[in-house]
């Protein structure tokens, strides 16, 4: 059976299709869009998805849904306005779905406690998530618009840049559990302080299926400000403080991964992550903690949290071979604020390598505090790197905060930054490149990677 019948596709969307036809997926990228998928025409970034329809169907496309006037050979489902209709297919979607949701925030984590809870969930059941962070106005119900008719459960990314983003999201999503990864000062420059970033964190819980349970980080010094904001839902807590439900014990780390003991609603177990860092084992202990909230046994996730490995961008490990020898990149090129910059400096520094290589772009949205949260980074890279590069006007000022001993370089931009960074490099360094994913270091590991004979297999790391 289809994902989508004719017939759901109108209903759904309430729109007029030209001529029946059925979809077994939904697109909004001709690049990434597979046969037989529904290519929805969205608008935005400058580009108008409705150009792309011919190209869309002549790479399988069952149809195309529109609100502008395509090709009259084209099979279409015409709406008023698709990110509207996108959105209404994306509720209609979760209405049919019988299965249990988890929605997952939080300033820094989100995408890797997701994987972790894919992986843990599918040892109870077929589990659906998104490919990618899918987590704004248009990816969470192109989240929900795809989930397996088989799917037991299904975990959704609720992510915000503004003040208002997040409850209608989560509204939409209904989750029967609602958790926050973390709280800290992304997007700060948007929001005014951490506090009004916890505040609207907290909004996730407005979504609440009846009896659902919020999961919230017990070490935050925001939880108090997190549980006013759950309106009287059933709270959770886990993290490392005594009175957390679902309580970190202890975390030994090397350069590999990480051994794990956590206390779940009094029950101790142990783990070996295949990834290093005290937050990598946080992101353990809150999937674990929704686990619980679902009412499911947290023992039996274990061994599919020891098979998981990082995403690229989010802390994937690669040996990659140069001219004399191999280094170790660290690839955390998707994202960056103050505290994920630490966490991966720290994986950084558990590195055995000759030199340990910093390659730090700048972490955005942070207002009139980010020249200041740059320069805070400096005492995290003296203690963890030997040599820094940095790019950006932001990055500057953490480039002039460490001794000269271990100035790298810095460039405008990572465009210019990538080939210094190439020609620097030497057998056995461990090179670390983070930064939002608007300073643009994924070019710099592209470069990396162009300048290296040959990529060997990716293992751990930090994310």
């Amino acid at each position: 059976m289809s994902l989508w019948s004719a017939q759901e596709l109108a209903e759904a969307t309430g729109g007029v299709l030209s001529a029946p036809f059925a979809a077994n997926g939904v697109s909004i990228d001709t690049r990434t869009l597979q046969p037989g998928d529904l290519f929805v025409a969205l608008l935005g970034d400058g580009r108008d998805g409705h150009a792309f329809v011919a190209d869309a169907l002549a790479k399988g496309a069952a149809g195309a849904m529109v609100h502008a006037d395509v090709s009259p050979a084209a099979p279409t489902l015409r709406v008023d306005d698709t990110l509207a209709a996108l959105a209404r297919l994306g509720g209609f979607a979760r209405a049919r779905f019988s299965g249990r949701l988890v929605g997952i925030t939080g300033s820094v984590g989100k995408t890797t406690t997701k994987e972790m809870l894919r992986a843990a969930l599918s040892a109870f059941g077929p589990t659906h998530a998104a490919a990618a962070s899918y987590n704004n106005h248009w990816g969470l119900p192109l989240t929900l618009a795809l989930i397996p008719r088989p799917a037991q459960f299904c975990i959704a990314e609720i992510g915000m840049n503004h003040p208002g983003e997040i409850e209608p999201l989560a509204r939409l999503a209904r989750p029967h559990v609602a958790l926050i990864t973390t709280i800290a000062k992304a997007h700060v420059g948007h929001l005014g302080s951490i506090e009004a970033i916890a505040i609207e964190k907290a909004t996730i819980t407005r979504g609440l299926e009846p009896n659902g349970i919020a999961v919230f980080p017990a070490d935050s010094p925001q939880l108090s400000l997190l549980r006013a904001g759950a309106l009287g839902a059933t709270v959770m807590t886990f993290g490392s403080d005594p009175s957390a439900d679902v309580r970190l014990l202890a975390v030994e780390a090397d350069a590999d991964g990480s051994l794990v003991d956590i206390r779940i609603l009094g029950r101790a177990v142990r783990l070996r992550l295949n990834a290093p860092g005290r937050h990598m084992a946080l992101n353990a202990t809150a999937t674990l903690a929704a686990v619980a909230a679902l009412g499911l046994d947290p023992a039996k996730a274990i061994p599919a949290l020891e098979a998981f490995a990082p995403l690229a961008g989010r802390g994937a490990r690669r040996e990659l071979a140069i001219a004399d020898g191999t280094i170790l990149l660290l690839d955390e090129s998707y994202n960056g604020n103050g505290a994920s910059m630490r966490a991966a400096l720290d994986v950084l520094r558990l590195q055995p390598n000759r030199r340990r290589v910093a390659v730090l772009g700048d972490m955005l949205e942070l207002g009139d505090e980010g020249p200041a949260e740059h320069a805070g980074l400096a005492e995290a890279v003296e203690q963890s790197a030997d040599i820094l590069f940095t790019c950006g006007p932001l990055m500057r000022h953490l480039h002039d905060s460490v001794p000269s001993a271990l100035r790298g370089a810095h460039a405008a931009d990572s465009n210019a930054l990538a080939p210094i960074v190439a020609k620097s490099i030497v057998n056995g360094d461990a090179v670390l490149v983070k930064g939002s994913l608007g300073s643009g270091m994924r070019r710099i590991i592209a470069t990396l990677e162009a300048a290296t004979s040959r990529p060997s297999t990716t293992s751990a790391g930090a994310a």
